[in-house]
């Protein structure tokens, strides 16, 4: 009956296709399937009885709380137009360098990635700040888009990342299973600390080589990349450039650094931003009841829908175990040509391939659950798996036609800017994380070495 989970693994996606609410087609399709076995025998009532515990337990789970303090952290800081006067502080530093808005661009989108985490706003406010200037000033416009493009998607792997905290709280879990199931009862774990710390090097090489390309660009192709000063009016004091940059860089430090040091767990790190993101936006003049209300209604309606997918994939979970899912995947992995290898190279290419489709949340409440239970069990590491994962989902967030970045970009760009523009522009940054997935595949240590040192 290996066809039962398969055969319903493709309904959810033909549903999600339809453009029916994600959480709603993954509780609904499982509820239509787990009826259907029950009504011919395939299915045993029984396997339902740990949905209370399940929902409890997600509502329960402190990790996920930075969820909602880490999308409160960025909304704030893109609503008080902090993440404003970073992007102009630092245009106005490598302005006058050859490529040297490309480059701002770029560590703009690092230190967004460190303090938002979500792709869509730092895409949609780059591309509203930046873009029009990079226009006028010479850039290319294929060369602008597709570095908005890739350092908006940083907030995938840079941490605090929303994913990696997903994909933590999710690796966590089936680590656990795994282990248990080995009669380990003295347990190790894997937390959304280790996969913050894990993807800390492997994001900084990822920024490093974007920084190379558009250097090498500006020495072998100037004329895409000019130098420019800005001019008389835009000029700003020393300490009002470094005001835009500091603040910002001091609470980046202060979450991550108390995370790296293990001075808070990453849901107290949150809040930590989150407060401090409110100071920031206080001193900068730009809070008000108006500003705040738009902040926590964008932050409840993003948690909502977390919650919610997080609800219907573990109803979906259930049901596809029931039927014998998981040991379906475990039997197509293990007559997989390569053994390990083999598998984990086509669990990268299905995620790359879904992450047209879909979007991460559901890549990870969905996809990694199903399939992470058996990689671990081959013994892979979680951190990395995770990284990996994450690299993964970045690369199909900037993959034409279907990659969301360019959606986002696509519905804030100028008219003169044309689809094929963005879309030739991402190519090159394409290559270079899949370059960046091949260099981590091959040095595992690049994800592991650091939580292994900070942690032991």
């Amino acid at each position: 009956m290996e066809w039962l989970p398969l055969s319903m693994f493709v309904a959810v996606c033909v549903v999600l296709l339809t453009g029916y609410p994600v959480a709603f087609a993954l509780g609904g399709t499982a509820l239509l399937f787990a009826a259907g076995g029950m009504l011919t025998g395939t299915f045993s009532p029984s396997d339902l009885s740990f949905v209370p515990n399940r929902l409890f337990g997600i509502i329960e789970n402190s990790t996920l709380m930075a969820v909602p303090l880490f999308v409160f952290m960025g909304v704030m800081l893109e609503k008080s137009r902090v993440a404003e006067k970073l992007l102009s502080s630092m245009g106005q530093l490598f302005g006058p360098l050859p490529g040297g808005m490309g480059l701002a661009i770029i560590l703009v989108g690092a230190l967004l990635a460190a303090s938002t985490g979500i792709v869509g706003a730092t895409v949609v406010t780059m591309g509203l700040l930046s873009l029009p200037t990079m226009l006028r000033q010479g850039y290319q416009p294929q060369l602008s888009t597709g570095l908005i493009c890739a350092t908006g998607t940083l907030g995938q792997i840079i941490p605090p990342s929303i994913a990696l905290v997903l994909l933590g709280d999710v690796l966590a879990n089936a680590y656990q299973d795994i282990q248990l199931k080995q009669g380990l009862w003295s347990l190790d774990t894997v937390s959304v600390g280790d996969l913050f710390v894990g993807a800390l090097i492997p994001g900084l090489i990822l920024v490093g080589l974007y920084l190379f390309y558009v250097v090498a660009i500006s020495l072998l192709k100037p004329q895409w990349a000019p130098a420019f000063a800005p001019a008389d009016g835009e000029r700003r004091s020393w300490r009002a450039l470094l005001g835009g940059l500091i603040p910002p860089l001091l609470l980046i430090a202060a979450v991550l650094g108390s995370i790296l040091t293990g001075k808070a767990t990453p849901t107290e790190a949150a809040g930590v931003g989150a407060f401090g993101a409110l100071l920031l936006g206080a001193a900068n003049r730009h809070l008000n009841r108006t500003i705040l209300g738009e902040v926590v209604r964008a932050t409840s309606r993003v948690t909502a829908m977390v919650f919610m997918i997080l609800i219907g994939a573990s109803l979906f979970s259930l049901v596809f175990r029931g039927f014998g899912g998981e040991e379906a995947v475990h039997n197509l992995f293990a007559a997989m040509p390569g053994g390990v290898i083999g598998a984990t190279v086509m669990v990268m290419l299905l995620i790359f391939l879904l992450g047209f489709i879909l979007d991460f949340i559901e890549i990870t409440f969905v996809v990694v659950p199903i399939v992470a239970p058996v990689l671990l069990g081959m013994g892979l590491d979680p951190i990395w798996l995770g990284v990996m994962i994450a690299l993964n989902l970045q690369t199909s967030f900037l993959t034409p036609p279907f990659g969301f970045a360019l959606f986002y970009l696509r519905g804030v760009a100028p008219a003169e800017v044309k689809t094929t523009h963005i879309y030739q522009g991402v190519i090159p940054f394409i290559f270079i994380q899949l370059i960046m997935l091949g260099i981590l595949a091959l040095f595992p240590e690049l994800a592991t070495w650091l939580p292994h040192a900070l942690y032991g």
